[in-house]
């Protein structure tokens, strides 16, 4: 078995606690559907979101919507880049897998599809 990282990012429309964890709740939800992921093989996930957020990290998401306690989880603010894309919650997971790079499904929601048009 290997370690893997799998991107994903989605975008909420207002800076409010309840969207962030929603948001954040389904991107991970979706990226371990999409990638037929056991909880039990996550190592961990980093989070990080862009300035313009500050209402809820992302990781309380993980533990109390999706009720996974075991995993280590890290918050980070993104670094802002003038024109970038705003409102922005992005994530690394890495998991255990013996998944090749090309069997890996990235996940873009929401606005945050325009940073991955290549696999959108």
């Amino acid at each position: 078995m290997k370690v893997q990282g799998i991107r994903g990012a989605t975008t909420v429309s207002q800076n409010e606690r309840n969207e962030i964890l929603t948001e954040s709740a389904t991107l991970i939800k979706t990226i371990i559907d999409e990638n037929n992921i056991d909880v039990e093989d996550i190592i961990s996930i980093n989070f990080t979101m862009t300035r313009d957020l500050d209402k809820a990290y992302p990781a309380v998401a993980v533990r109390e919507i999706l009720n996974i306690t075991d995993v280590p989880l890290l918050n980070f603010e993104e670094k802002y880049i003038e024109g970038s894309l705003q409102k922005c919650i992005r994530a690394l997971i890495y998991i255990n897998t013996d998944k090749s790079k090309k069997d890996i499904r990235h996940v873009y929601l929401n606005n945050a599809k325009v940073l991955r048009t290549d696999i959108n």
